[in-house]
């Protein structure tokens, strides 16, 4: 199995794509490919290409201006026709509030998994939000161990804001365990909400 590392940190666009295009074309058996870039605006591009190919494909922050994308590749490609121009920021003006591990009312069980698709379907988005907040009992899925960290961590390095109330990870007695985005504050969550052009809770 094939595992290749391409450095795109400090390139601009396109030449991440580029690169990883180029990489890609090169795969002679199954494996994967990371790509480190620098900027949010790489990563939605560098998802796009993936999405092209029909490559699974995560993301994630690693730090202060450092992002990662990995591709998972079953075999050789046929390359070509790739889009290699600069798309702009794919993120709207909608904040999505979530106060909950679990969808709905009825059975706990079933809303965790009915909030588990609701949090993979946002990251499917054409246009992400802009912020997604989390307080009471949601502030647990952005925690080690939650379901939806992967879908979270890939929103994040797209340059969505993850933000976990501070007061409600106390409560739960998870304030050491964040995985996930920062710790704000009931001000910063009010003032968040108002300044959305939309709300959406599922």
């Amino acid at each position: 199995m094939a595992n290749v590392k391409v450095n795109a940190v400090g390139d601009q666009c396109p030449i991440p794509v580029v690169k990883a295009t180029k990489a890609l074309g090169e795969f002679k058996e199954a494996g994967t490919l990371e790509v480190q870039v620098d900027n949010e605006i790489a990563i939605q591009n560098l998802t796009r290409l993936a999405d092209s190919k029909g490559l699974k494909s995560r993301s994630e922050k690693l730090g202060d201006n450092l992002f990662a994308i990995t591709m998972e590749v079953n075999g050789p490609l046929t390359m070509g026709g790739e889009d290699l121009s600069c798309h702009t920021d794919n993120r709207g003006d909608f904040v999505v509030a979530i106060d909950t591990d679990a969808m709905g009312r009825g059975s706990d069980d079933l809303g965790r998994t009915l909030m588990k698709g609701f949090i993979y379907a946002v990251s499917q988005l054409e246009t992400l939000p802009k912020t997604i907040l989390f307080y009471n009992g949601g502030a647990k899925l952005t925690t080690e161990g939650s379901v939806s960290l992967e879908d979270l961590k890939s929103m994040e390095a797209q340059g969505v804001q993850i933000l976990t109330c501070g007061t409600c990870l106390n409560f739960y007695g998870l304030a050491d365990k964040l995985a996930v985005g920062s710790v704000t504050n009931m001000y910063v969550i009010v003032e968040t909400l108002a300044k959305a052009g939309k709300v959406i809770k599922p």
